[in-house]
């Protein structure tokens, strides 16, 4: 079924690549106007030039997510040549991980900055615009991580856990005001993206490569393989189609089993 969010307007921050792209992409497909951004400038062009060649609408700005003016900005933008916002995706995230004996208070707020005060900022930027249209959709990438506890990822899995909370805080003051805008968290599991090199090496002491995620997921996930970027994209779709009307404060959980076991 083709058009799911036909004439939409979406935002998605870390749109240059691995989930990020995979939605920016899936949700194009769909009939959205897609507004990427990110600090990647030359990946998020390109990531544009290949949804326009697919026949999608897409445009791409640089934004740096812990930054509140660069926020304002991008909104004001949005709001100047579409008039409106009706999805956003809170993409942008970090991994960092490594034990917390040695971790430098720097690395712990540079993580937080990105993964949490990143998703505040864009909550709270979003939300006028989106009432103003009548509601909309917010979906804050979470983690499996953001559910359950992983050795040398705590700060990590503390950024992720408070987007979840978060999520569903927002989510019921929205209710409450009764502005049409639904909050919901996505939790990925295993996923082959970028992200694998920044943490894989640090939460295995005396790795210095990130982890075989094939042979990671052979042990851990019940369906015994890893996922791809485009499974996420699946659930970020449905939960910014009207499909999902009436879900709001709720963890949507793409993980092959994982956190099941």
């Amino acid at each position: 079924m083709a058009g799911r969010v036909d004439g939409k307007v979406a935002l998605i921050t870390g749109g240059a690549s691995g989930i990020g792209r995979g939605c920016a992409e899936r949700l194009a497909k769909e009939g959205a106007v897609v507004v990427i951004t990110d600090l990647q400038d030359a990946k998020g062009d390109e990531v544009v030039r290949a949804i326009q060649s697919a026949g999608g609408r897409a445009e791409y700005l640089h934004h740096d997510v812990t930054d509140e003016a660069a926020w304002i900005s991008v909104v004001d933008q949005i709001r100047t040549r579409h008039a409106r916002l009706d999805v956003l995706v809170n993409n942008a995230g970090i991994g960092l991980g490594g034990s917390i004996l040695e971790m430098t208070l720097e690395t712990w707020r540079k993580q937080t900055a990105v993964n949490l005060d990143g998703v505040f900022l864009g909550v709270k930027h979003a939300i006028p615009l989106m009432r103003q249209g009548g509601g909309g959709s917010i979906i804050n990438m979470s983690s499996v991580a953001g559910l359950k506890g992983a050795a040398n990822l705590a700060g990590y899995c503390a950024t992720k856990g408070g987007v979840r909370l978060f999520t569903k805080a927002v989510a019921l003051e929205c209710a409450g005001a009764q502005d049409g805008v639904r909050v919901n968290s996505v939790h990925p599991g295993i996923i082959e993206t970028p992200i694998w090199e920044g943490i894989g090496a640090t939460t295995t002491p005396g790795a210095n490569a990130p982890p075989d995620l094939d042979a990671m997921s052979a042990v851990a996930v019940p369906l015994g393989v890893k996922g791809y970027p485009e499974d996420i994209a699946n659930g970020v779709l449905w939960l910014a189609s009207d499909e999902s009307r009436y879900v709001t404060g709720a963890e949507l959980v793409i993980d092959g089993g994982l956190t099941v076991r």
